[in-house]
C-alpha cells in the first residue's frame, strides 16, 4: 500500500473527527475571500470615492485581523491534530516505517484536510459572494444593486494567505515528527498540555491572575485624558494575561479545594466528576483561556459594529437639523431669507443667532441657546453658566483617542472661564461640526460684545429636503449672504460607517464559531483517551444513568467556565470600548453574550451526543 493510499484511507476513516476543523477553516476562508472580493471588484464604487477609500481601509484592517486570527487558529488546530495522531503514528514505527515516511504520511493527511477546507471555502465563497454582498448591504441599510461578480485576484490572495499560514505549521509538524522518538509519540496524548499542579504554584498563579485581571478591569473604567487609547490597549493586554492565569491557577485551585471538602464531594455523586474536571482543567486550561479570549474578541467586535451604526445615525441626525445655514455680517435678515426660501420650498422651522468672534473663540449667549432650542424643538437640559463658566457645543466624533472629561479652561481677553459642561446636541447644526462654540451667560456675553466681531447665522429646515437645490441660487445671489451651507439628504459621505457594522457582525461570527469549534475539537479528542475510564466505572457497578449524569456535569463545566469568565470580563472590555467611542454599549454587551450562550448551548448538546458515542455510552 502506497503512502498516499494509506493517508487517504486514514483521512476517510477519521473524517468525522476532522469535520469541525474543516468547517471552521472553511468558514474563515469564505469570510476572508468575500472581504477580498469586496475590495478587488467595483462593487463599492457606487458608494462614492470617499466611502470606497474608507471601506477599503477597513477591509484591509479586517484582513490583517483575520490573518492574525488564522495564524493562531491554524497553529492550535494543527497542534491538536498532530497530538491526536502521534499515538497512531507511533504504532507505524513498530511496523517498520521510518520517521521520514511517517512524517510524509502526516503531511499528506493534514494536507488533505487543508485542501478540502480551502476548496469548500473558496467555492462556497464564490457561490455565496452575491448573497454575502446583499447581506452586508441589507444589514447596513444601504440601498444598492448587486450583481454576481467575483475577482480572480481575491481568490489568489485568499489562497496565498491560507497556504502560507497552513504550510508553515504543517511543515513544523513534519519536522517535529522527523525528530521525535517512539516513546514521545506513544505518550503524546498523556503529555498534552499537562502541567504539574503544586498547590503553592496554583496559589501564586491565582494571586497574580486576580491582580493582573483586576488591574485590567480597573484601567478599563478609568478616564486618562489623552492616554485613553493606550489605557484601553494596556487594559486589554492585562485582561488576556489575567484570564490565562485565572485558568492556570485560580480555577483549578478552587476545584481542588472543593475536592478536598469531603462533605461537598460525596453529595449528589460529585465524586464521579469533580476529580475528572480537575484533571480536564489541568490538561486543557490553555484551551479554555484561548476560548474565553476569542469570545471576548467576538463581543468587542460586535460592540464596535453597533457603536459605528449608532455614530452614523447620530451624525446623520446632527447634520440634518437644518437644510440651509446662511452666514452674514448683517443683523435682522431672518424674515428676508425665509421669504426667499418659501418661494420654492416650505420652511418648517428656523433659528437665528448672533455669534461673537473674539480671541479665536466663537461665543453664544445662553438666552440665544434657549430660543434656538425652543424654535427647533431640541432639548436643553443644561443650566445657565456662572460668570466664570461656559458650555461647549461639541461636534460628534466617530471615535476619539483623547478623553477631555477633565476640567478645562479658556482665557478670553482678560478673563478666565472654566468649562461647566459640554453637549453634542446640534443647536447650530452643521456649523457645529466646523467651529467650537462657547455658551456664556448674558452678562459675560454683553461684556465681550463691544470688543468682538459679530457674525449672524440664519438657519432653516424645509419640508422637502430633496428639493434643496431649488432655493440655492436665490440665497447665494442675496447681497448679504456671505456664506451658505446646504445639506444634501442623499449625501453618502458617511455610508462607510454603516458597512463597518456589517463587517463587525461577520467578525463576531468568525470568533464565535472558532471558539465553539476549538472546545468541541478538544473535547472530541479527549473522549478517545477517556473511554477506558468510563468502561471501568461501568464494570465496577456504577449505574449508567449516574455515569451519564456525571458526564453531563463534567462537560457542562468545560463550557460554563469559559462562558462565565468571558461574561465577567466582557463588561470591562465593552466599558473600555465605550470610553473610546463615547457611547453606552451595555445593551450590546448583554445581547452579544446571550447569543454566545445560545450557540455554546447548542455546541454543548452536540458535544455530549458525540462524546457519549465515542465512549460507548447510550
Amino acid at each position: 500500500m502506497s503512502m498516499m493510499t494509506l493517508a487517504i484511507n486514514n483521512f476517510k476513516a477519521s473524517f468525522k473527527s476532522y469535520l469541525s476543523l474543516i468547517i471552521s477553516l472553511s468558514f474563515t476562508i469564505m469570510i476572508l475571500f468575500n472581504f477580498q472580493n469586496l475590495l478587488w471588484t467595483d462593487i463599492l464604487t457606487g458608494l462614492g470615492k470617499y466611502n470606497s477609500v474608507n471601506i477599503n481601509a477597513i477591509i484591509q484592517i479586517m484582513t490583517i485581523v483575520i490573518f492574525c486570527f488564522m495564524i493562531f487558529f491554524i497553529w492550535y488546530s494543527t497542534n491538536v491534530f498532530l497530538t491526536s495522531r502521534k499515538k497512531a503514528i507511533g504504532i507505524y514505527v513498530f511496523m517498520g516505517l521510518s520517521n521520514q515516511k511517517i512524517a510524509m504520511l502526516y503531511l499528506i493527511e493534514i494536507g488533505l484536510i487543508g485542501l478540502v477546507a480551502l476548496t469548500i471555502g473558496i467555492v462556497g465563497g464564490i457561490i455565496l459572494s452575491q448573497l454575502f454582498t446583499m447581506i452586508v448591504f441589507a444589514v447596513s441599510s444601504i440601498k444598492m444593486a448587486t450583481n454576481f461578480v467575483f475577482s480572480a485576484k481575491a481568490i489568489v490572495i485568499s489562497v496565498i494567505i491560507f497556504l502560507l499560514i497552513y504550510g508553515i505549521f504543517i511543515f513544523k509538524g513534519y519536522i517535529d515528527i522527523m525528530f521525535s522518538s517512539v516513546i514521545s509519540m506513544m505518550n503524546a496524548k498523556r503529555q498534552n498540555e499537562i502541567v504539574l499542579q503544586k498547590k503553592w504554584l496554583l496559589f501564586l498563579k491565582a494571586l497574580l491572575g486576580i491582580g493582573v485581571l483586576g488591574s485590567g478591569f480597573y484601567l478599563s473604567i478609568q478616564y486618562y485624558g489623552i492616554y485613553v487609547l493606550s489605557t484601553a490597549l494596556i487594559s486589554g493586554i492585562l485582561v488576556i494575561i489575567g484570564i490565562y492565569l485565572i485558568f492556570g491557577g485560580f480555577i483549578p485551585l478552587i476545584f481542588q479545594q472543593l475536592a478536598n471538602n469531603k462533605h461537598f464531594l460525596y453529595q449528589n455523586n460529585r465524586a464521579l466528576w469533580i476529580n475528572a474536571i480537575i484533571f480536564r482543567i489541568r490538561k486543557n486550561y490553555r484551551t479554555y483561556a484561548i476560548v474565553s479570549v476569542l469570545m471576548l474578541c467576538a463581543v468587542t467586535a460586535l460592540g464596535t459594529g453597533f457603536a459605528m451604526k449608532n455614530k452614523y445615525e447620530n451624525i446623520a441626525r446632527f447634520e440634518s437639523v437644518y437644510t440651509y445655514q446662511i452666514m452674514s455680517s448683517q443683523n435682522g435678515l431672518y424674515d428676508e431669507f425665509s421669504q426667499l426660501i418659501n418661494e420654492e420650498n416650505e420652511v418648517v422651522y428656523g433659528s437665528e443667532a448672533e455669534v461673537l468672534l473674539v480671541d479665536d473663540h466663537a461665543l453664544l449667549s445662553y438666552s440665544q441657546l434657549e430660543k434656538i432650542a425652543d424654535d427647533t424643538g431640541l432639548e436643553l437640559a443644561l443650566a445657565c453658566p456662572w460668570d466664570d463658566e461656559y458650555i461647549r457645543l461639541d461636534r460628534l466624533l466617530v471615535m476619539s483617542f483623547i478623553n477631555d472629561n477633565a476640567m478645562e479652561s479658556q482665557t478670553i481677553l482678560d478673563q478666565q472661564l472654566y468649562r461647566m459642561a459640554k453637549t453634542t446636541v446640534p443647536y447650530l447644526g452643521y456649523m457645529q461640526e466646523n467651529m467650537s462654540f462657547l455658551v456664556v451667560n448674558d452678562d459675560v456675553y454683553a461684556y465681550y460684545r463691544p470688543q468682538a466681531q459679530r457674525l449672524y447665522f440664519y438657519n432653516y429646515r424645509i419640508s422637502d429636503a430633496t428639493n434643496f437645490l431649488a432655493s440655492v441660487d436665490m440665497l447665494q445671489q442675496h447681497p448679504s449672504c456671505e456664506g451658505l451651507v446646504k445639506i444634501d439628504p442623499n449625501n453618502l459621505q458617511i455610508e462607510w460607517l454603516k458597512l463597518t457594522y456589517s463587517i463587525a457582525i461577520f467578525m463576531f461570527m468568525v470568533f464565535v464559531v472558532a471558539s465553539g469549534s476549538i472546545i468541541f475539537m478538544k473535547t472530541y479528542n479527549d473522549a478517545f483517551e477517556e473511554k477506558e475510564r468510563y468502561d471501568i466505572l461501568y464494570k465496577i457497578g456504577i449505574d449508567q444513568k449516574q455515569i451519564i449524569k456525571a458526564l453531563n456535569n463534567e462537560l457542562a463545566m468545560t463550557f460554563i467556565l469559559p462562558l462565565f469568565t468571558m461574561s465577567f470580563a466582557s463588561y470591562f472590555s465593552i466599558k473600555a470600548l465605550s470610553n473610546v467611542m463615547f457611547i453606552d454599549l451595555t445593551m450590546v454587551n448583554v445581547v452579544s453574550v446571550l447569543i454566545i450562550y445560545v450557540f455554546f448551548y447548542l455546541c454543548y448538546r452536540l458535544t455530549v451526543i458525540v462524546y457519549k458515542r465515542n465512549v460507548n455510552l447510550k
